[in-house]
């Protein structure tokens, strides 16, 4: 497989893989997640003249399995962050995947990369409230990642005094991650 999905602080590479063309990978508590990041691993490239559609599925048994298109990574652009928190259920259009076998939580929604050509990519249009990331909201994504680390990291404080000297353990200045 040469597609990730990276959610939150997890990486996802165990697609499944539903066609020749096909890929699909299970978001579990979809609900709690902002962002989706879809990248190539950088072992296998697209074929020539070829990249990958990414669509986004709520699971919704009261109106079907409904996929929305959130964009797209090609060989020149091996990945993209794509917004799912503002999509809503039921919205949609023309999809590759068919009616697919949904998954019987209703927290596990799925995304989909379906294999096509460039040509056939450049017509399709997201849908509008997936924003693939540009550079102010992928900083304002770093920003709040590194936030999160220091307060995780914070959060295992102890004071100079609190220390028990262990020459295995390195230890660093939560100053030196702000000072950064």
């Amino acid at each position: 497989m040469f597609i990730s999905l990276f959610v939150f602080i997890s990486v996802q590479t165990d697609a499944q893989q539903v066609a020749s063309d096909k890929f699909v990978f299970n978001l579990l508590d979809y609900e709690k997640v902002n962002h989706v990041v879809v990248f190539m691993l950088g072992t296998v490239p697209f074929p020539v003249g070829m990249g990958g559609a990414v669509y986004f599925s709520f699971p919704d048994p009261a109106v079907g399995q409904v996929w929305q298109l959130l964009g797209f990574i090609t060989n020149e652009k091996p990945s993209a962050i794509f917004r799912i928190s503002g999509l809503e259920a039921g919205e949609g259009g023309a999809h590759p995947f068919g009616m697919m076998a949904v998954p019987q939580a209703l927290s596990v929604a799925q995304v989909g990369v379906s294999i096509e050509s460039l040509d056939l990519l450049a017509q399709q249009t997201p849908v509008s409230t997936s924003a693939v990331s540009t550079a102010d909201s992928f900083t304002q994504f770093t920003q709040k990642m590194l936030e999160s680390l220091y307060n995780f990291t914070s959060s295992f404080a102890l004071s100079q005094s609190q220390m028990t000297p262990n020459p295995s353990e390195m230890f660093v200045p939560a100053s030196s991650i702000l000072k950064w």
